[in-house]
């Protein structure tokens, strides 16, 4: 049974207590840990939705960057944090559905030491490479890996991060080698790829749209099914490589025993700032869509997507000790 789903046997008494703690939340800053450095999709969408919330709860809604180890380092401090509703925790798909299956050691459990609120957003990456690079297209990319075996580099924003799999993704599918060079966040690997230092990079779209714009990087392609209208001239990755498709998300996530009820304001007013049309707007100029998701249906969400990167961690083998 799921941990949300588990309140709902609480007593009247619990509920009570719980119903008078959210009543009065919050009554000081909230901080939202982000596990990567600025610049990056997470801390993008951690730093929309808390300009939201801080006008929704007239408290100060702050972003802690606390980037490493592949978002690790951020998602332990958040997950020993005290359970009060004043530390939450923006995680991308890989650090709560990955991580746990590619490191053998993990000072925090993705499945016990946090507890799901809601799936704020999600996206598709693009494959992006500096104007310099010849490859104009993804078929042109594959065959220039393909006549230089290991020798094209690609960044991340750190092993096993959303950005890490997509492009072991798009480099399994299309049957290529690249050598990867792990950053501690997408921002940093942008700022490289900008400066020509690496070949390629599949960063979120949200992330890098920016650049593609004003021309600064190339986008051969979007890892969703479709060409996205955002960047309507760039094709889908799927034209090339029938079939491929790669979306990151981006949710909130608190300490587990953090109240339940708090949990539910949380999840309910990020439900209305999503709603916002401005927010809105925000997000989709970025080629995100909002989601707004329930605890329970997040949770759920989080575990299926676990299970289908488990095989692929396996098959690629992409574990580290």
């Amino acid at each position: 049974m799921m941990r949300f789903a588990r309140w709902l046997a609480l007593p009247a008494v619990a509920w009570i207590a719980f119903a008078a703690h959210a009543q009065t939340y919050p009554a000081k800053p909230v901080r939202i840990i982000v596990p990567f450095a600025p610049g990056g999709a997470t801390d993008i969408v951690t730093r929309l939705l808390g300009q939201k919330l801080t006008v929704t709860w007239g408290q100060q809604v702050v972003a802690d960057n606390r980037a490493g180890a592949s978002g690790n380092i951020g998602a332990e401090l958040a997950a020993k944090a005290p359970p009060d509703g004043y530390t939450l925790f923006m995680t991308s798909g890989s650090v709560i559905a990955a991580n746990q299956h590619m490191f053998k050691k993990l000072n925090w459990n993705p499945e016990k030491d946090l507890v799901a609120i809601t799936n704020v957003a999600s996206g598709p990456q693009i494959i992006a490479t500096h104007p310099s690079v010849p490859a104009k297209s993804v078929k042109e990319l594959i065959a220039l890996a393909k006549a230089k075996p290991g020798e094209l580099t690609f960044g991340s924003a750190g092993f096993g991060t959303q950005t890490h799999l997509a492009a072991e993704n798009f480099i399994f599918t299309a049957g290529i080698n690249a050598t990867h060079i792990p950053y501690k966040g997408e921002g940093p690997a942008l700022v490289d790829l900008i400066a020509g230092q690496i070949i390629f990079l599949t960063p979120n779209l949200s992330a890098a749209i920016g650049y593609v714009q004003q021309g600064r990087l190339r986008a051969l392609g979007v890892t969703s099914r479709k060409r996205v209208p955002q960047i309507k001239d760039v094709p889908a990755v799927a034209e090339t490589l029938p079939g491929f498709e790669n979306l990151g998300w981006f949710g909130l996530m608190a300490p587990t025993g953090t109240p339940a009820a708090v949990i539910d304001k949380v999840y309910r007013d990020t439900a209305a700032a999503l709603e916002a049309a401005d927010l809105r707007k925000r997000f989709e100029d970025l080629g995100m869509a909002p989601v707004g998701n329930a605890p329970a249906d997040f949770e759920r969400a989080i575990r299926e997507e676990s299970a289908r990167w488990a095989k692929v961690i396996r098959a690629r083998k992409l574990e580290v000790n």
